[in-house]
């Protein structure tokens, strides 16, 4: 992966910029912009225009969000007296995804797959479907059913290990869990548990939706991407071969139960993949976090236990915060799409897993900023603060030489028909 600017990221940038047509394919995406700097109207999504959106200068290039008559920040006390040895990855935190009835936790914390109690009160009924992978079932699969059954043996477990990898996204693969489910005769009292990354939380949640209409579902996420975004806000579903998670449901969880031990296991690429996640949300509304990042991040990518508790717990007030206040992406949770444009068009141009989702944020995140710079809305410090913290966190920082102008522009049309038609962005 390329580690510097090349010639035709700049050049799709910079058609960008200068074509007002072909900015509105790229309208649910997120762009870096100085306080007092006008936004051309063909750039501001319909569905984004009630947000106010500014780049916070005091000390950092992050964007703070806020309605009109009230700012939104994360809950979570001031992070640049955080350090890692200060912040105990065995201390379980508890943090609130407020949506009223629908409200749910999120547990973070150190060996909480060993206090089966967290997950047994979010169990509905007797029956379980465990959904999975094959690289976590064998890691954790049998972990999960004793704490699903530990003192409680009138619970029934029944999984499904389904083929490992974002190309298996897809409705065959989404078929096998109705297969199971159907089977196992299971009812609408069930509970469907995913036990995985993104890829099975998308999946198994989406097929809790759709069975029955609908039965209660929890999430295991078993990868720092899962862990500080996909698990959380209620966003399931498949990709489709012309675009990626244009199948879906908005589907909120019982609760997120994230064992932080889980990523002892991780690879180091599906690590820094999920940093690019939690970069995003320093850059978006939270300046703070990203300043302790740039001080941090060797010590996330050294996985210190204390640092990863921290960015996970940040990351998830951030989206629990944003999700709270707009479920289903009707203005404010747009912004938490900041470079996924550019990503889902690159991993729908290269073949889905080829790279990796946090990957092809990261790309995007740097596409975007370019395209700000280059609209004037912010100066060159910032493009090269951004460039340092991926560099540092190795991600890359141009999309694939394979990727053309024009394939951008077709995959990015795809998604802005529906966006237009549905105020839809996955």
């Amino acid at each position: 992966m390329a580690s510097s600017a090349n010639p035709f990221s700049l050049s799709l940038s910079s058609e960008l910029a200068s074509n007002s047509s072909l900015r509105c394919a790229n309208s649910s995406e997120v762009f870096l912009r100085l306080p007092n700097s006008p936004a051309p109207p063909s750039l501001r999504s319909s569905f984004v225009s009630p947000i106010k959106i500014e780049l916070n200068r005091v000390g950092v290039s992050a964007l703070k969000v806020s309605r009109i008559g009230s700012r939104i920040s994360a809950s979570s006390t001031p992070v640049m007296d955080q350090s890692p040895s200060q912040t105990s990855s065995r201390v379980p935190t508890v943090v609130e995804v407020d949506l009223g009835n629908r409200s749910y936790p999120i547990y973070i914390g150190s060996g909480l797959l060993q206090q089966p109690e967290l997950l047994q009160r979010h169990v509905h009924g007797k029956r379980v479907l465990v959904v999975t992978n094959t690289t976590i079932a064998a890691l954790y699969l049998d972990k999960v059913v004793d704490a699903l059954t530990r003192g409680n043996p009138n619970i029934s477990v029944e999984s499904v290990i389904l083929p490992d990898g974002e190309k298996y996204k897809n409705m065959d693969t989404l078929m096998k869990v109705f297969d199971k489910a159907i089977e196992s005769r299971l009812d609408r009292r069930s509970t469907f548990v995913a036990l995985g990354g993104g890829v099975i939380g998308d999946m198994c949640g989406f097929a809790a939706a759709a069975f029955l209409r609908g039965v209660n579902f929890i999430q295991i996420p078993t990868t720092v991407m899962a862990q500080v975004d996909s698990s959380v806000g209620g966003k399931t579903g498949i990709n489709h071969p012309l675009g990626k998670n244009l199948i879906g449901a908005f589907y909120q969880p019982q609760c997120v139960l994230i064992d932080t031990d889980t990523l002892n296991t991780l690879p180091d690429r599906e690590l820094a993949s999920g940093f690019a996640e939690v970069i995003k949300y320093g850059l978006i509304r939270d300046a703070e976090f990203f300043e302790w990042q740039e001080k941090n991040m060797e010590a996330l990518m050294a996985r210190d236990p204390g640092a990863l508790a921290y960015a996970i717990k940040r990351s998830c007030e951030n989206k629990a915060e944003v999700v709270s206040l707009d479920e289903k992406e009707g203005g404010l949770r747009a912004t938490l799409n900041l470079g996924h444009t550019f990503g889902h068009a690159i991993e729908t141009g290269v073949g889905y897993g080829q790279w990796f989702h946090g990957e092809a944020v990261a790309a995007g995140m740097v596409m975007a900023v370019d395209m700000s710079y280059r609209l004037g809305w912010i100066d060159d410090s910032i493009v090269k603060r951004v460039h340092n913290i991926l560099k540092q966190a190795k991600l890359p920082i141009t999309p694939p030489e394979s990727m053309t102008v024009e394939m951008f522009k077709s995959v990015m049309a795809v998604r802005e028909n529906i966006a237009n038609a549905n105020t839809f962005e996955a």
